[in-house]
């Protein structure tokens, strides 16, 4: 270890929406986090696989994009002070003899934690990649996992690979953008919104884009770059097809790294957590958002956002246990008021 490790009360990895609001509920209890994530910015998938597209169920906000909702909650916990560790991945935790808990990543930096909150999402979650031989090559060339700039997209040859929500959206978003779009699948069943599904085959109908049922099976290169995918059908009939880019959307494979080897209650590559304190099988470490499992459970933002509160509380009882801790509103509460560096307007 080249330098002591830094000194926390609690430690968030993972800075998706659920680990940002993390620092809220946390901060609203007085507790300071530091927060460490494998992304080079905080967003999670959101900002990662889908800054642009609309979310529809955050509470009290009808729409907004990946990209907004991270940038609504960092400025939700601009008060807070929280430091962030970025572009790295916490490769070790081992709890001490004094109970606090050493955490390592692959930077070299440490930090002695009384608690922990995992909000690592699926864990180091990758995209599915096309398996087709030397394909890597081309990738964020002209074959991409995943869109960060639509604008380089308008005007091409454009084929999208994929049957859920992220191939629909993509397709739809581009059918009036790009010079042309396809959209292939393996079989004629999406699963993705209904909405989308339906507008798909109507834009299809109208010849705005094509929809074609097998897999890409192999590609042709002219010039050190890739010019047409071959697409093989249900019954074994190949075409060519040129393209300029192939977005290809199969979802995402979890794993959780690391994280298996901390000692933690694991069930189907998630982390079991109780549903009072969202604490996991070691006292002192939480896990909130997509990564943990419970009899009911929803990945939903949401819902995320509910298991945050409940750990922060929690979380505030094991650091203080001698310290009543009481619910105060921030529509109310002087003392709350100060924590977050507001002046509430005064009625008469």
């Amino acid at each position: 270890m080249s330098h002591p490790p830094i000194q926390a009360d609690a430690v968030i990895i993972g800075a998706g929406p659920v680990g940002l609001f993390q620092v809220f509920e946390l901060g609203l209890l007085e507790v300071k986090a530091h927060v460490i994530d494998s992304l080079p910015e905080a967003g999670g998938q959101c900002v990662e696989l889908y800054p642009d597209k609309p979310i529809y169920d955050i509470p009290a906000i009808p729409v907004c994009t990946g990209r907004e909702l991270t940038n609504n909650l960092l400025k939700q916990i601009e008060p807070f002070g929280a430091q962030f560790h970025l572009g790295q991945e916490v490769s070790t935790l081992e709890q001490q003899t004094d109970g606090r808990f050493l955490i390592g990543t692959s930077k070299d930096k440490h930090f002695l934690s009384k608690t922990v909150f995992i909000a690592a999402g699926v864990g180091a979650f990758q995209p599915r990649i096309l398996k087709l031989d030397g394909i890597e090559a081309f990738e964020n060339k002209q074959v991409f996992y995943q869109v960060k700039n639509p604008e380089q997209f308008i005007g091409k040859k454009i084929v999208i690979c994929g049957g859920g929500d992220a191939a629909l959206d993509w397709a739809l978003y581009f059918a009036d953008k790009a010079a042309s779009v396809t959209l292939i699948h393996r079989r004629d069943d999406f699963k993705a919104a209904p909405v989308s599904i339906v507008k798909m085959r109507e834009l299809c109908a109208l010849q705005k884009m094509t929809l074609l049922i097998g897999q890409v099976t192999s590609y042709e290169v002219e010039q050190g770059r890739m010019t047409k995918i071959a697409f093989t059908n249900i019954d074994g009939y190949t075409q060519l097809i040129p393209m300029d880019d192939l977005l290809i959307f199969f979802g995402l494979s979890p794993k959780l790294g690391p994280i298996a080897d901390w000692g933690l209650e694991i069930d189907r590559k998630q982390i079991a957590v109780d549903t009072e304190k969202f604490q996991t099988s070691i006292p002192g470490i939480y896990a909130v958002g997509d990564i943990n499992v419970y009899p009911g459970k929803k990945k939903l933002i949401l819902s995320g956002f509910h298991e945050a509160a409940l750990a922060a509380f929690a979380a505030a009882a094991y650091l203080n246990p001698e310290k009543p801790i009481q619910l105060q509103y921030t529509t109310t509460s002087p003392k709350l008021h100060k924590v977050l560096g507001v002046t509430p307007p005064t009625f008469e």
